[in-house]
């Protein structure tokens, strides 16, 4: 049974995921599992559940299941990176990745550690969006088994085992088709009137070409089909998925902070003008014209700026939540502010002054940080939690910054490796009070005893 609740206007404390009618499923955990009432605190407790009770929770909610992915993945991607570059730093034995291992940690990040999230989220919220019924498991758990499975296949064929890399890569293929079939469903019955669903659409498209260009990279294509799947892992999926996202929801949360005295900003041209300058920047990093990159760059530097300032940060920073979504977003400008500077320094001299740290001031100071703070939002508001940031996510969201002020630093040093080695372990410490809680959050019921 599905049961509708009419739209509210965005107050202070809504547990919306956006400012659309929400549909709740009458779903929830397993009758077998028991939950007592903590008489002193009023909220509900509960034991661990066993594996059975586990599967069927988990499986209440796509976002359960895909976040539960998506925090392991957290620790896992890293983990195994961690090793490489301290096998590699101090001269241990580590078994060889069949592929570039730097390729491979590029691509098992930006299509699976990060799209597990993307997807646990717009499986939920597309058909809040488009005031459709909620999606059946038989949708999206189809999307959890290959996208998980098969990132997880993939980690252990990085192990100099191949054949396991080729089974698990062909899987997550698997898996982005059952997600686009459910999602496309979905859009297909809207007839793509939502422009941000379908902004969040065109970009997974994308992604399914990029893992797809890697995946014939690993039977044996050029070098090519991996430079491209890096490249449009990071900005043809990422990029214009989280901008397309907080496009719509940063304003949505900021009304309901700030107040009547707030004026939206969610001008129309935004998405058709993102996607010019990105496709524009992919075309310059595919063609290698990377001394021209600068005349894309400043103007998505300026691009991103503007809506940051639109949204008018200082009138939103309580609760903690909202500002850690505007801290997280202000890397975005610096990023590009940084391309930029690359490109012209490149230009001038022929050289990558800047290395890798441009790339990874999006790839961890934005996206990275973007995580925590809309992730904590969304697993805060769907456990029946207050929507509060909290001691933990405030510790691995500033834990995080520094990790990727490290990144930035380790491409000046004279000591690379070293520092690359300190930044991978860094993530570990960072995340892995944030990974536990999450997946504590996942794999217990909701503690206000409502359904989902």
């Amino acid at each position: 049974m599905v049961e509708r609740v009419e739209s509210v206007p965005a107050l202070r404390g809504s547990q919306q995921l956006a400012g659309v009618p929400a549909v709740t499923v009458a779903a929830g955990p397993p009758a077998s599992f028991s939950a007592r009432r903590d008489v002193s605190s009023g909220v509900l407790s509960s034991r661990l559940p066993s594996i059975a009770e586990l599967a069927q929770l988990l499986a209440a909610a796509p976002h359960r299941l895909m976040f539960f992915a998506g925090a392991t993945a957290v620790l896992t991607s890293m983990l195994w990176w961690t090793c490489l570059l301290v096998a590699g730093y101090s001269g241990h034995a580590f078994p060889s990745a069949p592929v570039p291992a730097g390729w491979a940690h590029a691509v098992l990040t930006q299509y699976g550690m990060l799209p597990m999230f993307i997807f646990g989220f717009l499986l939920t919220v597309f058909p809040r969006w488009m005031n459709q019924p909620a999606l059946s498991r038989r949708a999206y758990v189809p999307v959890f088994a290959g996208v998980f499975g098969g990132y997880l296949l993939a980690h252990v064929g990085l192990l100099d085992r191949r054949p396991l890399l080729l089974a698990g890569l062909a899987m997550m293929l698997a898996g982005w088709i059952a997600a686009l079939i459910a999602l496309g469903q979905i859009l297909w019955r809207n007839r793509a009137r939502d422009r941000h669903a379908l902004s969040c659409y065109a970009a997974l498209v994308l992604g399914l070409c990029g893992l797809a260009a890697f995946f014939a990279f690993t039977l044996g294509a050029s070098w090519g089909y991996a430079f491209v799947a890096i490249k449009l892992g990071t900005f043809g999926l990422l990029l214009p998925v989280y901008f397309t996202v907080c496009h719509r929801m940063i304003p949505f949360f900021s009304a309901g902070a700030a107040g009547p005295g707030y004026r939206s900003f969610k001008p129309a041209w935004s998405l058709p003008m993102l996607w010019l300058l990105v496709l524009a920047h992919v075309a310059g990093e595919l063609t290698h014209r990377f001394d021209l990159l600068w005349l894309v760059d400043v103007p998505l530097s300026l691009f991103f700026l503007a809506h940051w300032i639109g949204w008018q940060p200082w009138k939103c920073m309580k609760p903690g939540l909202l500002a850690a979504l505007y801290l997280a977003f202000a890397w975005l400008p610096v990023a590009f502010a940084l391309f930029a500077a690359q490109s012209v320094i490149f230009r001038l001299t022929g050289d990558f002054i800047l290395g890798r740290a441009p790339v990874h001031a999006l790839t961890i100071g934005f996206f990275g940080s973007m995580l925590v703070a809309m992730v904590t939002r969304v697993t805060q508001g769907h456990s029946g939690r207050p929507l509060a940031m909290g001691a933990i996510a405030w510790l691995t969201f500033v834990l995080l910054q520094a990790v990727v002020l490290m990144r930035i630093f380790a491409e000046t040093t004279a000591k690379p490796a070293f520092w690359l080695a300190i930044n991978a372990g860094g993530w570990l410490i960072a995340f892995a009070p944030w990974v536990l809680r999450s997946l504590w959050i996942v794999v217990t019921p909701r503690i206000d005893g409502k359904a989902g």
